[in-house]
């Protein structure tokens, strides 16, 4: 019997082994299929994900609600509601040009980002690009694309690893196919730190819970927010310039414009906890213009001071 129980076993593995194999596969054929249509049709198809994503209950949908209850305590429900729902539209939309973003050709990216830079992007000066979380995060890709036929150097960055082996890999890949460097988040600061000096971009979006280490408590929507101090010691340590740097949606959304301020005054400032609690209020001041637009699928508020509840802790 136990050799029965065993071949079933080996089997049931085996069969699922293979269904995983074909569902990464068929996710990578549908990238490309996205990627192949026109972007009118792929944004309506975004949209459309959107409009179905906001009306499902689940999980991500009462996070958004949360963050935007404790960040708009203004709002009534059906202002949060309609907000959430906008959220979501746009949510939908960069989901599928993450196709583009991955698998799109130079063309294309450049047909869909704007940059619009207020420092030489070819001087090579030691600079880290500070980006935050907005719907259109990952078109820093552009500066990667165009890197080669403008003069800029390469494009370095932290990635966050997949529970994926499959797409962890693959993603790395397509995020580098221009010639990046996607480095691992875990214990690397020793590489990002060669990167500055070499004078490539480090582009770091610190706006998010990363877990305690390295980070401190401070504002964010009037709320203390867990925020990793990162940008204010890589500066410190390399003499870097530190640009903000933002992908927002245009006016009139045909895409998607990529703009990197001029170097900021007096920072690194006094300590790392006052330079990221000026990083925050400044995050706070672009959200408050196109909050629709803002992530706020991300558990912004998981960790909490001593003694304080996490807002996710629903009842069921």
């Amino acid at each position: 019997m136990s050799a029965i129980a065993n071949l079933l076993h080996v089997t049931i593995q085996n069969k699922n082994s293979l269904l995983k194999t074909f569902t990464n596969y068929a996710g990578v054929g549908l990238l490309k299929l996205l990627a192949s249509l026109p972007y009118p049709l792929l944004i309506s198809i975004g949209y459309g994900l959107g409009f179905i994503a906001a009306r499902i209950q689940s999980d991500r949908n009462r996070v958004v609600k949360t963050n935007l209850q404790m960040c708009f305590p203004n709002l009534d429900a059906t202002q949060i509601d309609q907000l959430s729902k906008k959220h979501w539209r746009l949510l939908g939309r960069s989901l599928v040009e993450k196709s583009i973003i991955w698998l799109g050709t130079q063309q294309q990216l450049s047909n869909m980002i704007e940059v619009k830079s207020a420092v030489d992007l070819s001087s090579q000066k030691p600079r880290i690009l500070v980006n935050m979380h907005f719907v259109g995060i990952e078109g820093s890709i552009i500066l990667s694309a165009l890197a080669k036929s403008m003069g800029w150097p390469r494009t370095s960055g932290f990635f966050q690893r997949m529970k994926s082996p499959f797409y962890n890999k693959r993603i790395v890949e397509w995020r580098n196919q221009f010639g990046g460097n996607s480095i691992d988040r875990q214990g690397n600061v020793k590489a990002i730190i060669r990167e500055i000096r070499n004078g490539d971009f480090i582009i770091i979006a610190p706006d998010i819970d990363l877990g305690l280490k390295d980070s401190e408590f401070v504002p964010f929507f009037g709320i203390e927010t867990n925020t990793i101090t990162t940008i204010s010691r890589l500066a410190t340590i390399t003499g870097a310039e530190v640009c903000m740097m933002t992908t927002t949606l245009k006016e009139d959304q045909s895409g998607y414009i990529c703009e990197i301020s001029a170097p900021l005054e007096n920072f690194p400032g006094i300590s790392p906890k006052s330079d990221t609690a000026w990083l925050n209020q400044y995050f706070e001041n672009e959200i408050r213009l196109r909050p629709a637009e803002y992530y706020w699928v991300h558990k912004r508020f998981k960790n909490r001071p001593p003694h304080e509840a996490s807002p996710y802790n629903y009842s069921h």
